[in-house]
């Protein structure tokens, strides 16, 4: 077979995931996956098998990581030739013996190293290190040189100028994305698509990263770029999904119909050769083959443009999952979380993981609440998103910060993947650890949100001057349903909506009608208030509690039978705080769009049993 040719004449079906299929065996993500060629070939074999039974045409050789480089870390690094040369052996073995027509793609992934500009491997050492494991796979009998999961062009195009200068074979560059649509060096799609055809790729590809919907989106924006004049052809293999942590496991959500589905939709948008990448199984390529083989039969000039409507902006541009889901009307359950007090952030990811667990569709990180020293919310939103899986949302203050400060945090807070921002002015720093403190501030909240949204999220900061890729930043706001001044209340609220606040996120609230004096006032004046509201709720855990609370905290009111209810329960006032809880909740999803909830003492369990109760 020839893998020009046969693309010539229709899509090509590739495998799935070697890695996630071996970690599944039992084999630990620290070994050197690449050596069990040599190892322990029957296992790298058996996968091989069940992905040609499922219908793949393309079976990618188990060398992702066969480089010098990589195999160095292993004391491996003069092992290049004879596992390279094991891994195209082994998969044609396999091939022959399954009687079917099939083509042999030599895997070659990123060095594990940093190339010049932005590491000490110079350009010719990295092309040499790709040669020599190229070499070794062209020599071996490869139909094709598959270079993947790319993220630094520098370094994929010296990995395709080796191949160019070794061997006469087909390449297919195929690069990897984060969830904002660009590369880790922050390369968009059409400025990928552009490089790679220009450095010579025959097939230009996109792997890895999210799943199906996202390099849907990618393919659409990569074959815009590089326009019709010229033929190109282009690979896709998503993930399953984004990487979940279930039960200290590593799960991917997305099940082999919806990949059936996708494959299809792919083929249409043009890509030419489909598979799968991480989390994907030979299930999956089989409901790809079953639905590639029942759909109707599409020409080559069928899928050779698309109109520009139908290129998807970069993911900039798309929601964050909280501004999904409220778009949506789904119900959302917010979670405040405070940093901890020093180093170790076990207790807080333990707390994060049962939230998660139990339904929280975010976790609210505070800053320095009740101008305290702690954690930097950054961070805990940070270690949140990478170990829990679950989206938060950063809590930014306006006090203590100047203009300078406030733009850099933004900026940093877009770049490690933080989205959903929620605006306050924050505590005095008179009533916390350090009075004495510098309690100076350049923006009220009113006036970041119109920073954000009419500054940042058009590509611009506060001057006027470009900042390149415009943010993306989803905007929540405070709202006082019980403000002693409820003139004063809805004039704010007025000015944080024309600053273009997204949701507001409210006090804490004890009465299902609490609110309804400010909105009927907002209403009047300035129309139906159209702005999602997450209700505030904050557990009462005994009697004590909910009198501190009534009489002590300026804005909560807790009527007279909610503290009459949980005084009666004594012992289990924690059951009834719950029972009070899941109760108001169901009585305002009339006009909330979901839940603010606020654990008191690290009752992270009571939360828990109000998320399950109320979803």
């Amino acid at each position: 077979m020839n893998l020009l040719e046969e693309l010539s004449a229709g899509i090509i079906l590739a495998d799935g995931a070697m890695g996630t299929m071996l970690h599944a065996r039992g084999i630990g993500f620290d070994k050197c996956f690449d050596e069990l060629n040599l190892t322990n070939p029957a296992a790298v074999a058996e996968i091989h098998r069940e992905y040609i039974e499922a219908g793949a045409q393309l079976i990618i050789t188990n060398t992702f990581g066969a480089n010098r480089f990589k195999l160095s870390k292993h004391g491996l690094g003069d092992h290049v030739l004879q596992i390279n040369r094991a891994g195209v052996e082994l998969a044609k073995r396999v091939v022959a013996a399954s009687f079917r027509d099939g083509l042999i793609a030599g895997d070659v992934g990123p060095l594990g190293v940093r190339i010049a500009p932005f590491g000490r491997v110079k350009p010719e050492e990295a092309r040499a290190a790709f040669g020599e494991q190229i070499q070794a796979l062209t020599d071996a009998g490869a139909d094709l040189i598959v270079i993947e999961t790319m993220s630094d062009l520098y370094e994929i195009q010296e990995a395709i100028k080796a191949a160019k200068q070794t061997c006469t074979l087909p390449v297919v560059a195929s690069v990897t994305f984060t969830r904002d649509d660009r590369t880790l060096l922050g390369d968009n799609p059409a400025k990928v698509a552009q490089t790679l055809a220009n450095a010579g790729a025959d097939v230009i590809g996109v792997n890895c990263s999210g799943g199906p919907s996202q390099l849907l989106r990618i393919l659409k924006q990569m074959k815009h770029a590089v326009g019709n004049e010229t033929r190109h052809y282009f690979w896709v293999k998503p993930n399953a999904g984004w990487p979940e942590q279930v039960g200290g496991r590593i799960m991917y959500p997305a099940d082999p119909d919806y990949f059936g589905e996708y494959a299809v939709s792919l083929r249409e948008a043009g890509a030419n050769i489909v598979g799968g990448c991480c989390g994907t199984t030979p299930q999956h390529i089989f409901a790809m083959r079953k639905a590639l083989n029942a759909a109707p039969a599409i020409s080559i000039s069928d899928s050779s443009s698309l109109p520009d409507d139908e290129v998807f902006s970069d993911e900039a541009d798309q929601p964050t999952q909280l501004a999904q889901k409220l778009a949506s009307g789904k119900f959302c359950v917010s979670v405040e979380m405070d940093p901890p007090r020093g180093l170790s952030t076990h207790k807080l990811l333990a707390g994060a993981s049962l939230l998660y667990d139990s339904g929280a569709d975010v976790i609210n990180v505070a800053d320095s609440p009740m101008a305290r020293m702690r954690m930097s919310a950054w961070a805990v939103c940070d270690v949140v998103q990478r170990k829990i899986g679950v989206e938060t949302t950063l809590h930014f203050p306006t006090r203590g910060r100047n203009l300078l400060r406030v733009q850099g945090d933004l900026l940093a807070a877009h770049a490690i993947g933080l989205r959903n921002i929620f605006v306050v002015m924050g505590d005095p720093t008179s009533i916390g650890d350090y009075p004495e403190a510098m309690d100076n501030y350049d923006l009220v909240p009113s006036g970041l949100i119109k920073l954000i949204k009419q500054g940042f999220n058009t590509g611009v900061d506060h001057s006027g001057t470009s900042i390149g890729q415009p943010t993306n930043f989803f905007v929540g706001a405070a709202l006082n349903l019980c403000p002693q001044d409820l003139d004063t209340e809805v004039k704010n609220l007025h000015r944080k909506i024309k600053a273009g606040a997204d949701f507001f996120i409210t006090q804490p609230v004890y009465r299902h009608t609490d609110g309804q004096s400010v909105m009927e006032a907002y209403e009047a004046k300035h129309g139906k208030l159209d702005k999602p509201i997450l209700a505030g709720i904050l557990p009462l855990v005994s009697a004590k509690h909910a009198n501190f609370l009534h009489n002590e905290v300026p804005g909560i009111f807790i009527p007279e039978s909610a503290r009459k209810r949980i005084e009666a329960a004594g012992e289990n006032g924690a059951k009834v705080g719950v029972e009070l809880a899941v109760e108001l909740i169901e009585q305002i999803k009339g006009w909330a769009r979901g839940v603010y909830i606020m654990p008191q003492f690290h009752r992270f369990d009571m939360v828990a049993e109000i998320i399950e109760a109320v979803k």
